[in-house]
């Protein structure tokens, strides 16, 4: 559908310099160092005596959302470039702001932190076996003997080192310092989301503005693809929780955990030289993410934040 248009951004390469990368990832290593910070284990064990809502969360997560966007991406038939960044998308963790949206729309949010702790933990095997897999089968499908113009081989110890520096030395860090220094810990703690959150929005609007020729000549059809991408991951969510028949609040955490993707580490990996090097269709779909998964996020919170929870 949108292929002739947009394959010229498989060929582009957006410009990010090497300075500007390290402080992405310092940035990135900030936002979830601070996500660490909440990750107490007693908060946790309520949730795991009753495992149904975490395991139909990670099943939507990891399993459906991805499987999905494949089928997604086979309907619109998007250009190489676009395909690959859904696909990152999709295997990356829940972004870090799902645990404050859940909070709003009267969610769990104890089961809202587990999903996100347990998210982003697994993350270091499940993105790249998520998107190494489900890429592969893109690239079987559309390859036909001629080649994709992106290769969806990657090293997998480079993208398992990045994810370790990424998501393992921050998260580790973080739970250490929680522990160890619980009343500083609780002085910080909203400070640090807060200024991570527009620390890292401000990089995304950097990096677009210095691409911002190609950002204007092609965001209307990349954004049209995002929304409906978006819309499929809340859906997803909010569909499988509601099969199981998981309570209310359970049903809009599940939803929330499902829609909102860690973007920013998306981005990351992309702009990784020794992995995609700044692809031009994955870095818009991944920054566009980023920010409309937020909007998308706080509307369906603030409406829910209105409607009662109905007794169970």
């Amino acid at each position: 559908m949108f292929t002739d248009s947009l394959e010229v951004l498989d060929n582009i390469r957006l410009n990010f310099n090497q300075e500007g990368l390290f402080l992405l990832n310092i940035t990135l290593a900030f936002v979830m160092f601070g996500v660490a910070l909440e990750l107490k284990l007693e908060r946790f064990k309520k949730v795991f005596l009753h495992p149904k809502s975490v395991i139909i969360g990670i099943i939507s997560q990891f399993l459906l959302l991805p499987i999905l966007t494949l089928g997604l991406v086979v309907l619109i038939n998007p250009a190489p470039s676009i395909a690959l960044g859904m696909i990152l998308v999709s295997a990356c963790p829940g972004g870090n702001i799902s645990n404050f949206m859940t909070s709003l729309a009267k969610g769990n949010t104890e089961l809202s932190v587990s999903l996100t702790a347990f998210a982003d933990v697994s993350a270091l095997i499940m993105t790249p076996f998520n998107f190494a897999f489900w890429g592969s089968i893109y690239a079987s499908i559309y390859s036909k003997g001629s080649g994709l113009i992106i290769p969806i081989e990657i090293d997998p110890i480079e993208m398992f080192k990045t994810m370790i520096i990424l998501l393992g030395i921050p998260l580790t860090l973080g739970m250490l310092f929680s522990y160890k220094f619980p009343r500083i810990t609780s002085k910080i703690l909203k400070p640090i989301k807060i200024s991570s959150i527009v620390i890292f929005a401000l990089y995304v609007i950097i990096a677009l503005s210095i691409n911002w020729q190609y950002f204007l000549k092609y965001v209307h059809l990349i954004l049209l693809i995002v929304i409906i991408h978006n819309a499929l991951a809340l859906t997803t969510g909010f569909s499988f929780a509601r099969i199981f028949k998981l309570s209310q609040n359970d049903i809009r955490t599940v939803t929330i955990e499902t829609g909102i993707q860690n973007s920013g580490l998306a981005l990351v990996l992309i702009f990784n030289p020794k992995l995609f090097n700044g692809i031009g269709g994955m870095a818009f779909i991944a920054a566009l993410w980023g920010v409309w998964h937020i909007l998308s996020g706080l509307a369906i919170a603030a409406h829910w934040s209105r409607r009662p929870l109905k007794k169970q």
